[in-house]
């Protein structure tokens, strides 16, 4: 009688074990989609944040562009580094697309502001199949904004002052003393605009 019910306990414990360790493994399949959805976003903020500062990037090298060619009217700098240069820029969210493909995303989205530029990514790729219904079309998408800013500030010379006279430059942890005889040397775009994600 003792083994009988000994074998029977067992019996009984035996779909017990199965249902718990079915669950086990349920849980384990859906803690890995939830892991598949956030390696994804990830994906998105890393294809978002790079195609912003690419376009932001491609607009500070075209101001830097021309103030270099303005070098010479300091009356046009303030103009230049407040994001007026006084002429059409070429359009650079095409960069940002470039960008975004290279993260394995598409461009979804992009906003050029003047010193400001927003865009929105979709990863290419879908979570892929998984225990959660619906995953395997769906991919992630992600925003991100890139800021300009500009990294100097400088006086005009004074009105009694020679024409050809160049005030100095005086940008984050160097300033520029600006020969109009000698322009060889002259800052380069990362010394005169900091680009950087918005916080």
């Amino acid at each position: 009688m003792i083994r009988l019910r000994r074998y029977g306990d067992a019996g009984q414990a035996f779909p017990i074990y199965i249902t718990v360790v079915g669950g086990l493994l349920f849980l384990a399949f859906a803690y890995f989609a939830v892991g598949q959805a956030a390696a994804n976003r990830n994906g998105a903020q890393t294809a978002a944040d790079a195609a912003a500062l690419a376009a932001a990037q491609e607009r500070r090298d075209q101001l830097a562009g021309n103030w270099v060619r303005n070098v010479l009217d300091p009356n046009k700098w303030q103009d230049i580094f407040e994001g007026d240069p006084g002429g059409t820029l070429a359009p650079t969210c095409g960069r940002a697309g470039q960008l975004a493909a290279r993260n394995d995303a598409r461009l979804v989205d992009c906003d050029p502001g003047i010193l400001r530029f927003s865009v929105e990514v979709e990863t290419n790729k879908s979570v892929g199949d998984s225990v959660v219904p619906g995953t395997e079309n769906r991919q992630a998408n992600a925003t991100a904004t890139a800021v300009i800013e500009p990294r100097c500030a400088f006086k005009l010379p004074a009105e009694d002052a020679p024409a050809e006279t160049l005030p100095r430059l005086s940008c984050k942890g160097r300033d520029w003393d600006l020969d109009p005889d000698d322009l060889t040397i002259l800052p380069k775009p990362e010394d005169l605009f900091d680009v950087h994600l918005a916080d």
